[in-house]
C-alpha cells in the first residue's frame, strides 16, 4: 500500500486522536453493532430479574400461591437462559472487537512503515514504533471491547428507570438524576489522568528507544567497556518511567475507589427510600426486594461508565501517538504525472558531483570520506534524506519517475543492512525468482550454508545475530546480487571480511554482474581492480576517473586514499628515480 486511502486517517485532516478512534469504530461497525446487541440484551435481562423476583414474592411467597411462584421461576429461568446466551455472544464480540482493532492498528503503521521506507527511521525512534505494537494497539482493542458493554449500560439504565416511575416516581427520579450527577462526580479526575498518562506514554516510548539501542550495540559496548555507563542510563530512565506510572496509578486508584464507593453509596441512598416507602406501606414487601436488586444492579452500569471513560481516555493517548506515525509524510512521493521511463540500459548520472555511470559497467567510487560516498551512493538510489533532481537516469530525473519503478530498478543496499527472522531462503529470495545459490557463490558464502544443518531452511534470529559480521555482511550482499537488479549500488560490501575473500568476491563480482550496472564504494585496492572505472570522489566532486591502476600513476590523492601512504612517503616516491 503506497498511498493510504483518502478516508484514512493517516492525513492531517484525519489525524486528531478523537477521528482515529471514530474511523477505527467505522471500519469494525458490524462486530461493533453486533457486540452493542448482544451487549444490550444481556444487561436487560439482568436489569429486569429483581422486577420478576419481586413479582415471584409478591404473587407467589406473599400469596401463598405456588402456581404463580413456579410460573415466575420460569419466568425467571428463561431470563437467565437468554442472559447466559446473550453473555457468551457478548464476550464472542467482545474479543472480535478487540483483535480486529489491534491488528488493523499493526496493518496501518506496517504498511505505513513501508510507504515511509527510510524516512521512517529518520523521523521516529525505534522504542516509538515498539511502543505503539506493544501498548497503544492494546488500548486501541479495549476501547472497542468495552464499547458493547457500555451500550448495554446506557439502554439498561433508562430501562430500569423507566421500571422505577412505573412504581414510585420519586425512586425513577433519584435514579434518573442521581446516576449523571455520580458521573460528574468524577469527571474532574479525567483531565488530569489524560495529560499524566501522556506523558507516561511519552517516557515509555524513550525508555524502548533506549533500551533498542542498547541491545543493537552491545557487541560494541563490551568492546568500549561502556555497558555500565548505559547501564546507568537505562536505569535512570527507567525509574523516571516508574515515577510517572506510580503517578499515573495514584490517580487511576482514586477512579477504582470512586468506582465502588459512588455506587455504594448510591444503593444505600435507593435502599434507605424503598426502606421508607416499604415500612409506610407505599410500596409491598417484594417491590422493596426489588429496589435492593435494582440498585445493586447499578452499580454494573456506573462502573462500566467509568471504566469506558478511562479507557477512552487511554485510547485517545494511544491514539495520538499512532497518528503522529501516520502523518508523516515520505520524502519521496511520487509525481502527478511520471515522466516516461527509461530504456533499460541508460547511463546514471549525477550533475551534482560529476559521477557518470555506463551501463553495463563495474563502477568503483573512492573517497577519503567513506561517509561522502556512502551519502552518494543513497542518492543513486533516492534513498537519501533529500532528493533533487542532480541524479538522472537516462536524462530523467529520477524524483520524475514513480518511486516504485526507481526501487525496482536501483537497488542501494548499504552496510546497515539487517535480516528480519525467519527462514533464510525467505530472507535471501525476496521475489521468489533470485538464483540464491549463484548469487551466494558470488558472495563466497557457500561455507555459511554449508555449516547449516538446515541450508535454506535455517530459521534467523533476529536481525541476523546468529550470524558474525562477516557472514552478515555475505549474505546480505548474497540478497542484494539475488535482486539481479538493473543498477545495484553496494556500499562497503567487503568491509568486514579478510583479504583471501575479498579477493573472491571481487573477481566473482564482475563476471556475475555482466552486462548490468554496478556501482560500488570501496576503497580496497582488490575491489578497485576488479573494476571497469572508478571515480576519486574529492570535496563533493569526481576529481579524477578511470582504470585502478591509471589512477594510481597520475593521481597522488587517489594514491594516499587507497595505500594509505603518509605525505612523506608520498614526496619519497615521487622524486624516486
Amino acid at each position: 500500500m503506497h498511498q493510504l486511502p483518502h478516508d484514512d486517517p493517516g492525513t492531517a485532516e484525519h489525524g486528531s486522536a478523537g477521528r482515529f478512534l471514530w474511523w477505527m469504530a467505522g471500519q469494525q461497525w458490524r462486530t461493533l453493532a453486533g457486540g452493542m446487541c448482544f451487549g444490550i440484551v444481556w444487561m436487560c435481562a439482568q436489569a429486569v430479574m429483581p422486577a420478576v423476583i419481586g413479582r415471584a414474592i409478591d404473587q407467589g411467597v406473599a400469596a401463598k400461591d405456588s402456581t404463580r411462584l413456579v410460573e415466575w421461576a420460569l419466568v425467571l429461568l428463561g431470563i437467565g437462559l437468554v442472559q447466559a446466551a446473550a453473555g457468551i455472544m457478548r464476550h464472542r464480540f467482545a474479543v472480535t472487537n478487540w483483535l480486529i482493532a489491534a491488528y488493523r492498528v499493526v496493518q496501518l503503521v506496517t504498511r505505513q512503515s513501508v510507504r515511509l521506507g527510510g524516512t521512517l527511521p529518520r523521523k521516529v525512534s525505534t522504542g516509538e514504533v515498539v511502543a505503539i505494537g506493544t501498548n497503544d494497539l492494546s488500548h486501541i482493542g479495549q476501547v472497542m471491547d468495552v464499547s458493547a458493554r457500555f451500550a448495554g449500560a446506557i439502554v439498561s439504565f433508562f430501562v430500569v428507570a423507566a421500571i422505577l416511575l412505573q412504581t414510585s416516581v420519586t425512586l425513577g427520579l433519584v435514579v434518573l438524576l442521581g446516576v449523571p450527577l455520580l458521573m460528574l462526580g468524577v469527571a474532574p479526575l479525567l483531565g488530569p489522568l489524560q495529560r499524566r498518562s501522556a506523558h507516561q506514554r511519552h517516557l515509555m516510548g524513550r525508555l524502548s528507544n533506549t533500551a533498542s539501542d542498547i541491545v543493537g550495540g552491545l557487541r560494541v559496548l563490551r568492546g568500549i567497556g561502556g555497558e555500565q555507563v548505559f547501564a546507568d542510563r537505562y536505569r535512570r530512565e527507567s525509574q523516571t518511567t516508574r515515577a510517572a506510572g506510580v503517578r499515573v496509578a495514584r490517580l487511576q486508584s482514586v477512579l477504582d475507589a470512586l468506582q465502588v464507593f459512588l455506587p455504594g453509596l448510591f444503593v444505600v441512598v435507593v435502599v434507605w427510600i424503598g426502606a421508607r416507602y416499604a415500612v409506610a406501606g407505599t410500596i409491598t414487601a417484594g417491590e422493596l426486594v426489588a429496589f435492593y436488586g435494582y440498585s445493586a444492579f447499578l452499580m454494573i452500569p456506573l462502573r462500566t461508565a467509568t471504566e469506558y471513560a478511562n479507557k477512552v481516555i487511554r485510547g485517545r493517548v494511544a491514539a495520538s501517538r499512532i497518528c503522529r506515525v501516520l502523518e508523516l509524510e515520505p520524502e519521496v512521493s511520487a509525481p502527478e504525472h511520471p515522466a516516461p521511463s527509461p530504456p533499460v540500459g541508460s547511463d546514471l548520472v549525477d550533475t551534482r558531483t560529476g559521477l557518470v555511470v555506463r551501463a553495463g559497467l563495474l563502477t568503483a567510487i573512492v573517497s577519503e570520506q567513506p561517509d561522502d560516498s556512502a551519502e552518494l551512493a543513497d542518492r543513486l538510489g533516492m534513498a537519501a534524506a533529500e532528493v533533487d533532481d542532480d541524479v538522472r537516469l537516462g536524462g530523467v530525473p529520477l524524483p520524475a519517475l514513480d518511486p516504485v519503478e526507481v526501487r525496482e530498478r536501483i537497488v542501494v543496499s548499504d552496510t546497515g543492512s539487517l535480516f528480519f527472522s525467519g527462514r533464510l531462503g525467505d530472507g535471501l529470495d525476496l521475489t521468489g525468482r533470485g538464483d540464491v545459490r549463484r548469487a551466494l557463490e558470488t558472495a563466497s558464502a557457500g561455507d555459511i550454508l554449508d555449516a547449516l544443518d538446515a541450508g535454506l531452511d535455517t530459521l534467523v534470529a533476529e536481525r541476523g545475530r546468529s550470524f558474525s559480521g562477516g557472514q552478515r555482511q555475505r549474505l546480505v550482499l548474497a540478497r542484494a546480487l539475488a535482486l539481479d537488479p538493473e543498477v545495484l549500488v553496494l556500499v562497503e560490501p567487503t568491509s568486514a571480511v579478510d583479504a583471501h575473500t575479498e579477493a573472491r568476491i571481487a573477481a566473482r563480482l564482475r563476471d556475475h554482474r555482466a552486462g548490468r550496472t554496478t556501482v560500488v564504494t570501496s576503497s580496497s585496492p582488490l575491489m578497485l581492480d576488479a573494476a571497469d572505472t572508478v571515480a576519486f570522489l574529492d570535496g563533493g566532486r569526481v576529481v579524477a576517473a578511470g582504470a585502478h591502476s591509471d589512477l594510481l600513476a597520475t593521481s597522488a590523492a587517489y594514491r594516499r586514499v587507497v595505500t594509505r601512504e603518509s605525505e612523506p612517503d608520498l614526496a619519497v616516491s615521487e622524486v624516486a628515480p
